[in-house]
């Protein structure tokens, strides 16, 4: 007798918290904004966003290294005569990560201004390092749009925009170096600072417009990409604010990170972040795209956008033109939308 108690009390507190689930996932579903953020979510966990996210962060890890190695060096060699010019160039690119920026300035050394096989290792380090990166993105990008087999961009054409990539990347460095060289001038003014702050997010704005054109399939067109660009450019802009604040006003001389392995690790997780917020953003413009919203919290029942992206996550496993993957339900609907369909012409 007590055990059925038990186990009654138990299911009516299953039915519950179940009836609470429905209730706020209703809710949810009619309200369009929280829809449309738990709907990214839900796709970045479909897409296994986890693993993109740390396969993206080890390739850009080894690409910047060298790129910094390879910048320290050059300005040695360009400016040489205007320490101070050099020195002020230098902070400007290292503010971009946050906590250990310093730590990171005072640790990397230029390579030997004489050595020229030391040069040509630096430039040949960032080259590999940044095609791997550029690689690794494009297949993010077609993981994030579900893209088959088929019409997943060739080696060749991949290596074609992973060029570009390096191209969008050496802008980018250059325009956000120049950018913060100017940002001293700013201190204590806030109009400055302000508008520093929103020159800054349109830099970072047009910078992964840039990427995600040059990483995401041809055929996917360019205003679909604009929303994750704007969220991208603004929460990068904020974690930089974020970062300053708290080396500014929390961290000190005496608590900072020591050590080669504390400026690893802290420059490990800023990147990781930043390609945290790149595939969020990445989420973002498919889940507009392709209206995949509302999305069920509790399922059963399935949703029209459930459907129609669990078909395209089925059909991104085709690996072959001739090869055909159908997808159905139980309820007798289907789920796949006109843009599945797209799969013979790889761009």
């Amino acid at each position: 007798m007590r055990m059925h108690r038990a186990i009654g009390g138990k299911d009516r507190t299953m039915n519950v918290i179940e009836r609470g689930a429905r209730r706020f996932d209703a809710f949810q579903q009619r309200n369009r904004a929280l829809s449309i953020i738990y709907a990214v979510m839900k796709k970045f966990g479909d897409d296994n966003g986890g693993i993109l996210v740390g396969s993206l962060t080890q390739t850009a890890f080894g690409a910047m290294f060298p790129l910094l190695l390879l910048l320290v060096t050059i300005l040695g060699l360009v400016l040489s005569s205007h320490p101070a010019l050099r020195q002020s160039v230098l902070h400007s690119t290292l503010s971009e990560f946050p906590i250990i920026g310093n730590d990171l300035a005072s640790n990397i050394k230029a390579l030997h201004r004489n050595s020229v096989a030391g040069l040509v290792i630096g430039i040949v380090g960032l080259v590999w390092g940044s095609l791997g990166l550029a690689q690794n993105g494009i297949f993010t990008m077609s993981q994030v749009w579900n893209i088959p087999g088929p019409a997943r961009p060739s080696y060749l054409k991949r290596l074609g925009r992973s060029v570009s990539f390096l191209a969008v990347l050496a802008v980018g460095l250059l325009v956000s170096t120049f950018l913060a060289a100017g940002a001293p001038t700013a201190r204590g003014s806030i109009v400055l600072a302000v508008g520093g702050a929103v020159l800054s997010a349109v830099v970072n704005f047009g910078e992964y417009l840039f990427a995600f054109r040059v990483l995401t399939p041809a055929r996917i067109p360019l205003r679909q990409l604009v929303p994750g660009a704007v969220l991208a450019g603004i929460g990068w802009t904020i974690l930089q604010s974020l970062g300053g604040f708290v080396v500014g006003h929390y961290l000190k001389d005496d608590s900072a990170v020591y050590g080669l392995f504390g400026i690893v690790l802290g420059l490990f997780a800023w990147i990781y972040l930043i390609a945290e917020l790149t595939v969020y953003a990445a989420e973002l413009n498919v889940v507009l795209a392709r209206k995949l919203w509302p999305r069920a919290m509790v399922q059963p029942p399935l949703t029209d956008a459930d459907r129609r992206s669990m078909a395209a996550q089925a059909l991104q496993n085709q690996r072959r033109p001739e090869q055909h993957v159908d997808v159905s339900f139980d309820d007798g609907r289907e789920g796949l939308g006109p843009e599945n369909h797209q799969v013979n012409s790889p761009q």
